[in-house]
């Protein structure tokens, strides 16, 4: 009976050892993964206030002053109308280019906040439009109700598709690409092309000219989804992502956040 019991606390203690040891070793592991998820938010936070910090600008210093301008300029073109009529029409057709450009900034300003065929054709057709001509044929299907989706899912969707099929056109040389949309708990995508797949850098870990593989997944990162980009066998690039559909707060939109929708 002794000699059981010391087996019994031999293997207690060595499965206690070995437990003990797998928990240190896993620790330096965690302790990369929360830095990385750290600086990835950090990098998020710090993309967005770029952002805003842009677009308060281009609204403050460019936008407000036109619109000024042409406040004033259509006074002008009043008073001269009361005293000088036969100088009003050269006034009105500048007040006139002032106002058709001022209107094409609004318009830049608008859709870089929200890519506006999301709303005027929906997700799916907003991707056939631009996945014309990015290859030979390309194959856009959506699995489940793309409609109702939350606002910042469809425009994070929408981004990623973008610029993977944008690499399509660029640099893979593939004949053929694929886009497949699947609605579940969560909004899964993937873009998958038969062209010459990724660089050896890119594929090792490397850096993408241009950021647009960084892009795509802080896309999704800001959603606290994940997407990756890889290499098949055989050839070609696939891009899968995850995209949560339970959004946090902060990024529905105001219908979204009162509960009427």
């Amino acid at each position: 009976m002794g000699r059981v019991l010391r087996r019994a606390t031999g293997l207690a203690g060595a499965f206690a050892a070995g437990a003990a040891a797998a928990h240190l070793a896993g620790v330096p592991r965690l302790a990369r993964l929360t830095a990385d998820l750290q600086r990835s938010r950090e990098e998020i936070l710090a993309n967005r206030e770029e952002e805003r910090r842009r677009l308060r600008r281009d609204l403050h210093d460019g936008l407000g002053p036109t619109l000024a301008s042409l406040a004033m300029s259509l006074e002008a073109a009043r008073l001269t109308m009361a005293h000088e009529p036969e100088r009003v029409e050269p006034l009105l057709s500048e007040l006139r280019d002032q106002l058709t450009r001022s209107v094409g900034d609004l318009r830049d300003l608008t859709h870089g906040l929200r890519p506006p065929a999301l709303d005027d054709l929906g997700l799916v057709a907003a991707i056939e439009s631009v996945a014309a001509g990015c290859c030979d044929r390309v194959d856009v299907r959506f699995d489940g109700d793309p409609t109702d989706l939350p606002a910042a899912t469809e425009v994070a969707a929408f981004h990623i598709v973008r610029e993977a099929l944008a690499n399509v056109r660029r640099h893979s040389r593939a004949a053929t690409a694929r886009v497949l949309l699947t609605r579940g708990t969560d909004l899964s995508l993937m873009v998958a092309d038969s062209g010459t797949g990724l660089p050896d850098p890119v594929r090792n870990g490397g850096q993408s000219r241009g950021g647009g593989l960084a892009a795509m997944r802080e896309w999704a990162a800001e959603l606290g989804g994940t997407c990756t980009v890889s290499s098949r066998t055989g050839g070609g690039t696939v891009v899968t992502a995850r995209l949560p559909l339970a959004v946090p707060r902060y990024h529905r939109s105001p219908a979204e956040r009162d509960g009427r929708t």
